[in-house]
């Protein structure tokens, strides 16, 4: 067991090692801001794959001295959540000199790189000496991909070990495995959305959206289906908010150039006010995900959360990061920007989804190894000595 402290968390941890978003009961005090739900799957599944006794959150807002050195003895090691850290426009805070003078491991627990749509990754330099303190400090960084660990070798690091994202391994058996029903037997589909993003990533906006929707909405005529929303502000109004804010926010998509003209039309509208979904608690997504036969669509973390359920997924990329995903996974994936047709039965072969399984089980070992040479107290079992293939269990 161990003392750990956990830097930029995302959520407000129950019952041990669950999470749900700060004060989520009292919705109006946060349902006009933007958060991804997301960042707190990732928080909730790191908790879930570590053995401690004891969690605290280290403060980087500002440099408190007597705060840090008193931390020092309190606490083993911090961990740095996973999340898109390495990009041009990462705010550190205080986060140097407070890691400098706690002197303690830093892990980063699945850190990545972003890349933007045009020209190579710019990094500031609290940027680089973050992670040369990490690399310093550590056996070594965990990264979610080949990209970012291309970035990280670039800056001259590297005791780097690629695994992935703790989602996919949130269940923590190394005998899941996703197997294919019948495509005649789905009935019930998630389509992870998301509505906002950035022109600097995603390089085509109207195509992006576009796609979305003619995605969602044939997917909603052919199955039971539900959007899975994780954060925009309209979403969240639709789905939580009084009668008042739900029309609110219908008037403002209405009325956004982007959802006007390439998303919100009336097929749209009817699935956003009958069947969207969004929750402040991990749990519901987790409870929602198993009781889908499928879960496809943009949402980086709401399509792993359903394979770490063993729920067959298939990804939409539109950016390095989620390409990066899909990479490392071998999940089954779609270009959102390239010029084929999406057909559900391209998809629907074991043998894709096979190569997920063999590359899940290889980055499960991964991140073991990965934990146990960083010193990391943990719930992951070691792959090596299974002596065997596992075969696949229903989840």
């Amino acid at each position: 067991m161990a003392r750990v402290l956990v830097m930029i968390p995302s959520g407000e941890v129950y019952d041990h090692d669950n999470v749900r978003w700060y004060d989520h009961q009292d919705i109006e005090r946060h349902i006009d801001s933007y958060h991804n739900i997301g960042d707190a799957f990732v928080f909730d599944s790191s908790l879930k794959l570590l053995s401690y006794d004891r969690l605290g959150v280290l403060e980087i807002s500002e440099f408190r001295p007597d705060v840090i050195d008193r931390l020092r003895g309190e606490y083993d090691y911090v961990f740095l959540r996973g999340s898109n850290y390495i990009h041009e426009d990462m705010n550190w805070e205080q986060a140097v000199p407070t890691l400098k003078r706690l002197g303690l491991p830093v892990i980063g627990f699945g850190i990545g790189a972003q890349a933007p749509t045009g020209g190579k990754i710019r990094l500031s330099d609290e940027t680089r000496a973050i992670l040369h303190l990490m690399a310093d400090s550590a056996a070594s960084i965990g990264v979610r991909g080949a990209y970012s660990a291309q970035v990280l070798w670039d800056l001259g690091i590297r005791n780097i070990r690629i695994i992935g994202c703790p989602t996919a391994f949130r269940r923590n058996d190394p005998e899941l495995r996703i197997k294919l029903p019948p495509l005649e037997r789905i009935e019930k589909v998630g389509i992870t959305i998301r509505r906002e993003v950035s022109p600097a990533y995603a390089q085509d906006i109207g195509r992006y959206l576009t796609f979305q929707r003619e995605l969602a909405t044939s997917m909603a005529q052919r199955f039971d289906a539900v959007l899975m929303a994780q954060g925009e502000v309209e979403e969240k109004k639709l789905v939580l908010g009084t009668a008042a804010q739900r029309e609110e926010a219908m008037a403002a998509l209405k009325n956004n150039g982007w959802a006007a003209s390439w998303y919100l039309d009336e097929a749209m509208e009817r699935l956003y006010r009958d069947r969207l979904f969004y929750s402040d608690v991990v749990a519901d997504y987790e409870e929602l995900v198993r009781s889908r036969d499928l879960v496809l669509g943009y949402r980086l973390h709401g399509n792993l959360m359903a394979l770490a359920n063993g729920v067959p997924s298939i990804y939409f990329t539109y950016d390095s990061r989620t390409l990066e995903f899909a990479e490392t996974f071998q999940i089954p994936s779609f270009d959102v920007f390239g010029r084929q047709a999406f057909r559900l039965e391209e998809y629907w072969d074991q043998s894709l989804f096979d190569r997920y399984n063999r590359a899940w089980y290889h980055t499960y070992g991964e991140m073991h190894r990965f934990l146990t040479e960083n010193g990391v107290a943990h719930k992951l079992i070691d792959t090596s000595k299974l002596g065997r293939e596992p075969v696949h269990r229903v989840a």
